[in-house]
């Protein structure tokens, strides 16, 4: 397998950065993966903030266990200015994945042509 495609496909599958470390290209790999990460932390912080508040809403009783109103309850906090800050977050995870793809693809190509 070409290097190229075995560090895209290390950045798509395994993590931002992963094929840059496969070409040994550690700041490059911090940088996507420090930059991949940041977001990452922000939108799971938020997940597991809005999960504990569900739980003990139900803990306290003002939400009975059932699926449907728990169902409800998430679909109700992530209404407004919140569900569009995790949207941009996600496209901005979604696109630092994608360059880190096709960046690892790009110095591997490099990198094989100047092997040659």
């Amino acid at each position: 397998m070409k290097k190229s495609v075995k560090a895209a496909l290390l950045s798509a599958f395994v993590y931002p950065g992963a094929g840059h470390f496969y070409l040994k290209k550690y700041s490059v790999c911090a940088l996507f993966a420090c930059t991949f990460s940041v977001p990452l932390y922000l939108i799971i912080s938020e997940i597991i903030t809005k999960a504990e508040n569900i739980v003990e809403q139900i803990k306290n009783g003002e939400i009975p266990l059932d699926i449907a109103a728990i169902s409800e309850s998430l679909s109700s906090s992530t209404i407004g200015v919140d569900a569009q800050e995790l949207n941009i977050k996600m496209y901005v995870l979604a696109v630092i994945w994608i360059i880190g793809i096709i960046d690892s693809y790009r110095l591997g190509l490099k990198k094989t042509k100047q092997a040659n």
